[in-house]
């Protein structure tokens, strides 16, 4: 019981360093340019009239001022789109290692362009660090969520994924804390502030080396059985794994040595209907549940509730330590993640439409910008109890090895694509719909957690074959549908008799 237990540290102690060397090139920057880049944002457009001036000699228009920083915003995401749709080829090509180290190169790049826009008198180096900055963090995101999952054993793989969002959480509080005033958040420092994200993408680069590629990918993608043993053993101890070995082994003969899919194929290929369906609906559409939108303009909607201007620096800090609480306090392993995700989008739905109310009547009573804030906290709670830990475990669970570079491609691109076009229209939607600007996000939350509840299989568990016998219930009608199954069915007694 002892030698066991040994093990079972050994195992949690090697995943954790990996989960902090993965974390902190990958859902760490993503959370930190977030939002790091909302304290600054007074500063570089002085920065911008300034150098307009200088270079031609009359003043730019507010207008035109405006759009160059809407611009270095958005370019950002653009960035994240370009490196969500590499994903794919690059983490089949060179590894999931490989490519997670390759990403720090246009983040260190981006960060140095910025960092040096003020000295070199330039704010086009702003917008095209940014740019940089966006594709290392979409290429290193999507690595990092698949790596993780790939090198986490069954019965820790939730818990694992979890780390991912803790990452980002870990990231959003830094950029908030980094940007007060107190730290970074000065005229005089604006470039160092905009710059910081090299710090962990250097961590990254002299610690990622030290830990071996995923499992899965040695032995399903390279056939390279010695280097799988040999990962799974500096990974997880030296304890018996040959069940997991087996499960591997089991998911190698289903897809028949195929080649890796493409997105294209994703949409083709009935096998994988319901759950792309699924991806879709619960995790490449995240963005509208809302949570990005309260980070982007988090000043700007605790003024509306009610907050003096001078307190939403602390107040966003508080709403950071929030998420982190949340996400290392998750469930998943617990709750499973069909509970976890009905419920959690059930109670932001409630959350957002009392959110309106108390928004609507926050000039009514001196309580009520309170209740709105009250009901910020409890939305970043939810959120960070379901769908943020979920939402990483989910594409490696329900997707098989041939099949999930590319669902990661298409996760990636398109939360990418909606971070875009809310980070532009949002304003635009704040000034028409005003308090019932939030009824959006209210329906989408709402029909996933109908769709979660009604449809969604269990995934806490189960094998990966498992997890594709339950959705070809959904995939497959009469003769088909027990073709399928009888085809994994034997895809799993062949690896077993072996």
């Amino acid at each position: 019981m002892m030698t066991a237990f040994a093990c079972q540290l050994k195992m949690s102690y090697n995943l954790f360093l990996l989960a902090f060397a993965l974390g902190i090139g990958g859902g760490f920057q993503y959370g930190l340019q977030v939002s790091v880049v909302n304290s600054p944002a007074e500063y570089i457009k002085s920065f911008i009239h300034e150098t307009w001036v200088r270079r031609y000699g009359f003043s730019a228009t507010e207008e035109l001022i405006t759009l160059m920083w809407s611009f270095i915003v958005s370019v950002y995401s653009i960035g994240g789109l370009l490196g969500a749709l590499s994903a794919g080829y690059l983490s089949v090509r060179f590894g999931r290692k490989k490519t997670m180290l390759l990403a720090n190169i246009p983040a260190v790049l981006g960060a140095a362009l910025m960092g040096l826009s003020r000295l070199c008198g330039s704010f086009e180096m702003i917008i095209a660090g940014r740019l940089f900055s966006g594709m290392g963090v979409g290429l290193g995101l999507n690595i990092h969520i698949m790596f993780a999952g790939e090198c986490a054993p069954r019965n820790l793989r939730g818990l694992l994924a979890i780390t991912a969002s803790t990452a980002i959480a870990l990231g959003k509080f830094t950029g908030f804390a980094l940007g007060l005033r107190e730290v970074l958040g000065v005229d005089a420092l604006w470039p160092v502030l905009m710059a910081a994200h090299a710090v962990p993408a250097l961590v990254q680069l002299l610690t990622l080396p030290f830990f071996p590629d995923s499992p899965r990918y040695l032995l399903i993608d390279k056939k390279d059985k010695e280097g799988c043993i040999k990962a799974v053993k500096q990974l997880w101890g030296d304890g018996d794994h040959m069940a997991e070995i087996d499960d591997m082994l089991a998911e190698q003969e289903a897809i028949h040595g195929e080649r890796a899919k493409s997105v294209c194929d994703l949409f083709r290929d009935q096998a994988v209907r319901w759950q792309l369906i699924t991806l879709f609906l619960i995790v490449s559409c995240m963005q509208l549940i809302g949570i990005n939108v309260v980070y982007f303009y988090a000043y700007n909607v605790f003024i509306k509730a009610g907050i003096p201007h001078a307190q939403t620096h602390y107040v966003s800090l508080g709403i950071g330590i929030t998420e982190i609480l949340t996400t290392i306090g998750s469930l998943i392993e617990r709750a499973g993640r069909k509970t976890l995700l009905w419920k959690s989008h059930t109670i932001m739905a409630l959350v957002l439409g009392l959110l309106t109310v108390t928004l609507s009547l926050q000039d009514a009573f001196s309580w009520v910008p309170y209740c709105s804030v009250a009901l910020i906290f409890i939305f970043i709670m939810s959120f960070g109890i379901g769908p943020a830990g979920v939402s990483c475990s989910l594409p490696t669970e329900i997707f098989l090895q041939s099949y999930r570079p590319a669902a990661y491609v298409l996760n990636g691109a398109s939360n990418w694509i909606q971070l875009f076009i809310l980070g532009l229209l949002f304003p635009f939607i704040v000034e028409s719909l005003g308090s019932f600007c939030f009824i959006i996000f209210l329906i989408y939350c709402l029909s996933v957690a109908i769709f979660v509840f009604l449809v969604m299989p269990e995934t806490k568990g189960k094998t990966m074959l498992q997890v594709t016998e339950e959705f070809n219930r959904l995939n497959y009608r009469g003769k088909k549908r027990q073709t399928a199954l009888q085809q994994n069915n034997c895809s799993v007694m062949t690896v077993t008799r072996l």
